[in-house]
C-alpha cells in the first residue's frame, strides 16, 4: 500500500497518510506525494477543497525517530538544504488557492502538529492530542511551527508548549484555539466531510483569493490588506461565478457555480 492515499468525491480531495502502524510519521513517500498531490489538486479546477488525515488512530506522529539513530551523518548545509525542503509541504499547503481541513484523528505531534497547523480548518475527534514534541529529542522545531503555533494560540502559550513539549487533549486544543471544532470519533469523518462539501460547493476562484486575503491579513498591515482586498474583490466581481450569484439571489433560487 502507498504511504499516501488520495480519493476524489463531490469536488473534495481527501488525502490520507497511511502509516498506520508508524502513527502516520514522515516518510519520504509521503513528503513528495504531499508536494506533487497539493501542487496538482491546487490547479485543478474540479477541486474546491482538500481534507488532510491519517490512517488508523493517529493523524501523524512527525517525523519517524525510530530512524533518526541511524542517519548518515551530513554536512550542516546538507542537512539545513533537507529541512527546508520538508518545509515546501507546509509552504504550499499556506499559498495553493485550495482551502484545506485537517481532519484530526488522533497524536498530532511535531512535524505532524506542523502539518496539522499549515490547514486553514481543524476539526478534531475527542481522542485527538497535541504536542510539540520537538523539545523531548533535543530538537528546536520545524515545519513552520513555531510561526504558526503563535499566530494561532499567543505567544505566551505557544512558548510553553515548545519549551515544555506538554502534550494537550482536544478539549484544551479547542479552548485555545488550535482546533475550530471537536466532534465524537465516530462523528468525525461525517462532520468533516459536511464541511468540506459545503466549502466545495462555494466558486472556487473566489476561495482562492479569499484564502490570499486571510494570509495576507496574517503578516501584512491594515493599509497593506486594504489593497490586496481591493484587487481581489474587483477579479472576482468580473467572474461569472459572481454574476449567476446576483441573478439566483434576484430569482430566489441555487446558483450553480462553474468555477469561472
Amino acid at each position: 500500500m502507498p504511504d499516501l492515499i488520495e480519493t476524489v468525491e463531490d469536488g473534495v480531495a481527501t488525502l490520507t497518510l497511511n502509516r498506520p502502524e508508524n502513527l502516520n510519521a514522515l516518510s519520504d513517500e509521503i513528503r513528495l506525494g504531499l508536494l506533487e498531490s497539493i501542487a496538482r489538486l491546487g490547479a485543478d479546477t474540479g477541486i474546491g477543497c482538500i481534507v488532510l488525515t491519517g490512517a488508523g488512530r493517529g493523524f501523524c506522529a512527525g517525523g519517524d525517530v525510530k530512524t533518526m539513530g541511524s542517519r548518515s551523518v551530513r554536512p550542516f548545509e546538507e542537512r539545513a538544504g533537507g529541512i527546508l525542503q520538508s518545509g515546501r509541504v507546509p509552504m504550499l499547503m499556506h499559498n495553493t488557492a485550495k482551502p484545506i481541513i485537517g481532519m484530526i484523528n488522533g497524536v498530532a505531534v511535531g512535524a505532524g502538529l506542523g502539518m496539522a497547523m499549515a490547514c486553514d480548518v481543524r476539526v478534531a475527534g475527542r481522542s485527538a492530542r497535541f504536542g510539540t514534541g520537538f523539545i523531548k529529542i533535543g530538537l528546536s522545531g520545524d515545519w513552520g511551527a513555531t510561526w504558526t503555533l503563535t499566530r494561532l494560540v499567543g505567544t505566551a502559550k505557544a512558548r510553553e508548549l515548545f519549551f515544555t513539549g506538554d502534550m494537550i487533549d482536544a478539549e484544551e486544543a479547542l479552548r485555545i484555539g488550535l482546533v475550530n471544532k471537536i466532534v465524537d470519533d465516530v462523528e468525525l469523518m461525517t462532520t468533516t466531510m459536511a464541511m468540506a462539501r459545503r466549502i466545495a460547493s462555494m466558486p472556487h476562484v473566489a476561495l482562492g483569493y479569499t484564502k490570499r486575503n486571510l494570509a495576507a491579513a496574517e503578516t501584512g498591515d491594515f493599509v497593506g490588506c486594504m489593497d490586496i482586498e481591493a484587487f481581489n474583490q474587483a477579479r472576482c466581481s468580473q467572474l461569472e461565478d459572481h454574476r449567476e450569484a446576483v441573478a439566483a439571489f434576484k430569482e430566489k433560487r441555487r446558483p450553480v457555480f462553474t468555477g469561472r
